[in-house]
């Protein structure tokens, strides 16, 4: 007799617990999972000790302590001109990921259809599943990953709900254009539909580009849910501090799953999350100049080694190109550079409903140290030899 309930039975562990255990096992660079190996800033590791000192210890409020609610506000006031209310419009969740899951349940019955962008994070799928949704899929091609609105628009039917857009894009580094986002915004009011939009890469656009947020389109501010984190952009993603900004009666439905779920986050480090925010814009430049450097060393060393990279417009990924190198697919090639290169990447077939259509490409992240980087280098040049 099985104990495990159907809803997760077919779920399995997730390609980043296998593939970090792979690396290990092999003492691999691992460029696969995306988490920074350098420290975080210090002005945001010092107000968690200040916060903790202080003996902010106890339960946040269950929507997230007032300060950092504000702060956010402020924020997204000065970057995108959106006015949030940080009493009714904005909630404090335990990570991105627990914004997604509490998105999905607060707004999704069972039956409804939620239209996902592929490759996608992996965590989308699971979430509309276990709400009793049903995930329709767009897939988007290498190397430009462009939407065709036709082809997008025969996603849209009566049963759809909601639609995932996650902007910068992981794994790919796309950023939606605002023109692909006015062909969503057009499609979503003409069949009610609302949208959640992940952005937790919001700070990490390159090439002098811009990232546009489906919130801020004629229309859309109605029937959107802006989601990002503190993790990405703060190097801190073991704190597990996002937020949601919604309207009232969305952000309803968000805070009624979140407070059975985890309540509320850790206190202090939502307290230390207001340093955090509260930065001068010129923060984030340094952070894109700071990240696009490491993005170009990246590209060099995977095109010395004989790698098809597809240069991204943002987030902390590189895709590449594999198909030509002869393996069965991105998983054999995964293992075969971990376990004979040294160097640990994701095989992006797990972000496809059907694995095929991600077989000839592979995932590498930058977000590591210069070292790291020159070592993982260092190491695929082995790939013409091998």
């Amino acid at each position: 007799m099985s104990y495990m309930a159907q809803r997760v039975a077919g779920f399995g562990t997730t390609i980043f617990t296998e593939m970090t255990a792979l690396a290990n096992q092999h003492q691999a660079i691992n460029l696969g999972q995306g988490f920074p190996d350098f420290a975080a800033p210090d002005f945001i590791k010092k107000a968690a000790v200040a916060a903790i000192e202080a003996d902010v210890n106890q339960y946040a409020p269950a929507n997230g302590r007032p300060a950092l609610r504000q702060a956010i506000a402020q924020k997204t006031g000065t970057f995108y001109g959106i006015e949030a209310n940080p009493d009714t419009e904005i909630t404090i969740l335990h990570g991105a990921t627990e914004a997604i899951f509490a998105t999905i349940l607060g707004l999704v019955n069972p039956g409804d259809e939620v239209i996902v962008f592929e490759p996608f994070y992996d965590s989308y799928v699971p979430a509309i599943q276990m709400a009793g949704g049903i995930p329709r899929f767009y897939t988007l091609r290498p190397p430009e990953w462009q939407i065709d609105a036709a082809e997008l628009a025969t996603l849209f039917n009566a049963n759809t709900k909601l639609i995932i857009i996650n902007t910068p894009h992981n794994p790919t580094g796309k950023r939606f254009t605002q023109a692909e986002l006015g062909q969503i915004a057009q499609l979503c009011q003409q069949h009610d539909v609302l949208a959640m939009t992940d952005e937790v890469y919001e700070h990490l656009v390159f090439d002098g580009k811009q990232h546009h947020t489906l919130a801020n389109l004629p229309g859309m501010a109605e029937r959107t849910v802006m989601i990002s984190s503190l993790g990405k952009t703060f190097s801190v993603t073991g704190w597990k501090v996002g937020w949601t900004i919604a309207p009232p009666e969305i952000t309803k439905a968000i805070f009624r799953a979140h407070q059975f779920m985890t309540f509320c986050g850790a206190a202090p480090l939502q307290e230390a999350a207001v340093t955090a925010v509260s930065q001068p814009t010129s923060f984030y430049t340094e952070l894109t100049d700071f990240y696009a450097r490491k993005r170009d060393f990246l590209l060099d060393a995977l095109n010395s080694a004989g790698l098809t990279p597809i240069v991204p417009s943002g987030t902390y990924f590189v895709m590449v190109d594999i198909s030509h190198l002869g393996f069965a697919n991105d998983v054999a090639f995964c293992r075969y550079l971990t376990t004979e290169v040294g160097v640990a990447a994701i095989p992006p077939s797990a972000f496809y409903h059907n694995p095929a259509d991600g077989a000839g490409l592979a995932r590498f992240a930058f977000c590591k140290e210069e070292k790291t980087l020159a070592e993982a280098a260092k190491r695929l040049q082995r790939l013409k030899t091998g």
